[in-house]
């Protein structure tokens, strides 16, 4: 049982950029499912798609990989936000990642999106994690 289905997520696909696998398993929560559209959406994965059925459903995350060397186009991913410390911020404070390389993932009222999306909507939420 996992407590932190972020941090797992997070920790998953980190681990399987890093042995350079084509793809690796996610269980599949709304929040790891709003997750991977952002990645998805923002160039940092290929694709993902859910199999299994049941409470036993789980996502299939293809990563990406750029280069002649084959690096792994996530760098770095960074849980801010855990179960112990909850990270929040309105619109004006909402971090600039690497000063816009990278994107900050948040979690708003109006859903899963990136720190540009809600600073364009003009509304704040707790800072999931960073990427770039």
């Amino acid at each position: 049982m996992v407590n932190d289905t972020i941090a797992d997520m997070l920790t998953r696909i980190r681990n399987a950029g890093l042995a350079h696998h084509p793809t690796t398993q996610v269980p599949a929560t709304r929040m790891t499912r709003s997750i991977a559209q952002v990645l998805k959406s923002e160039g940092f994965i290929l694709d993902y798609t859910e199999q299994g059925e049941g409470v036993h459903r789980f996502l299939v995350i293809t990563l990406k990989y750029a280069g002649r060397q084959r690096q792994p186009v996530i760098r770095t991913l960074r849980r801010v936000s855990r179960p112990g410390l909850r990270v929040y911020a309105n619109h004006r404070q909402l971090p600039k990642v690497l000063g816009g390389i990278g994107i900050a993932v948040i979690s708003t009222s109006r859903g899963i999106m990136t720190d540009r999306e809600a600073r364009k909507s003009g509304i704040g939420g707790e800072v999931l994690c960073y990427v770039w």
